[in-house]
């Protein structure tokens, strides 16, 4: 690794740190500017002026916004970003029960849905132009224009109302053996990877035979090299900025079908104690969430900036 690859890679991270503080800023500002009020919604209509006064005091409402907002500032960066304005349970507490619950929905999903889209996009790619191209290309496209809402509400009337294969609520705890483990996941993950897969594919397939249509590739053909190792020896080392960028794009949509997945199927996660909190008005928790969400996504993309710069051979020989 050289000096310019060094000081790419600190630039990138240094851009997605500063990207956080104002998607912060703006989380904040988003929340507060909800409808609706915290207290009153708390305490119901009935609630008369005093108690209403007292409990935004108790909260904090009262506070400046800009006050308000460099007090939650250091409690996120802390690892304390309160209590819950419903539950009064510390906001950590409540994340850190439900988080290995999605992280072990989205490894699933990702162990599942990114080989075998890496695998079907090269393949597309070595083969293009035949059946298979033809065929993998047009269910691409058909799955990417279905959103994941109704591949779920699909997934439900057929596997668990109609064939009743499959329980239509999914869930992670009491999960004793395999055939558990893939009754409670199967539905989830199957929403999931129609929403991943067929994305990367096009993108894996699209930087392959942008690569193969490169100069050096007519070289590697004329020196008698089969097309596959033309492709997996040549191409491919080649194509893996954009093929890491295709996969952290789709990991990242995979944040938003998350959401969409845990609520349809009851799935207790992350996005799910999201969805409930924002029904609540419960703001400390929904800022926290969103904060995750937002922060796995810039992970994400970093990590992707990141193989791009080390994977270029020109940065690497410079």
């Amino acid at each position: 690794m050289n000096l310019l690859i060094l000081r790419l890679i600190v630039n990138r991270v240094a851009l997605a740190l500063v990207s956080l503080l104002v998607v912060s800023a703006v989380v904040f500002t988003i929340t507060a500017l909800l409808p609706g009020d915290a207290a009153q919604a708390q305490l119901g209509q009935e609630a008369t002026a005093e108690s209403l006064a007292a409990l935004r005091e108790q909260m904090g409402l009262n506070v400046p916004a800009h006050q308000r907002y460099w007090a939650w500032l250091s409690g996120m960066v802390s690892g304390n970003p309160g209590l819950s304005i419903v539950t009064h349970m510390p906001v950590a507490d409540m994340i850190s029960s439900r988080l290995p619950n999605s992280v072990k929905l989205a490894a699933i999903t990702a162990a599942i849905a990114v080989p075998l889209a890496l695998a079907l996009g090269i393949a597309s790619a070595m083969w293009r132009g035949s059946w298979f191209d033809r065929l993998a290309s047009s269910g691409a496209v058909a799955v990417v224009s279905v959103p994941e809402f109704l591949v779920a509400t699909l997934a439900v009337l057929i596997f668990a109302v109609e064939l009743r294969w499959l329980p239509a609520l999914s869930y992670s705890s009491s999960v004793d053996s395999i055939g558990q483990m893939l009754r409670a996941f199967a539905m989830p993950v199957l929403s999931l990877c129609c929403v991943t897969m067929a994305q990367m594919m096009r993108m894996t397939r699209a930087a392959v035979v942008d690569q193969l249509r490169a100069p050096y590739i007519e070289m590697v053909r004329l020196k008698g090299a089969s097309p596959t190792r033309m492709v997996l020896a040549h191409a491919l080392p080649n194509a893996i900025g954009p093929i890491a960028n295709a996969v952290a794009l789709s990991m990242s949509y995979l944040l938003g079908g998350v959401i969409i997945v845990e609520t349809i199927f009851n799935y207790p996660g992350i996005a799910s104690l999201m969805v409930d909190g924002v029904s609540q008005r419960d703001m400390p928790l929904v800022q926290t969430c969103a904060m995750l969400f937002c922060a796995v996504y810039l992970l994400l993309v970093t990590l992707a900036d990141i193989c791009s710069i080390v994977a270029n051979p020109r940065l690497r020989h410079r």
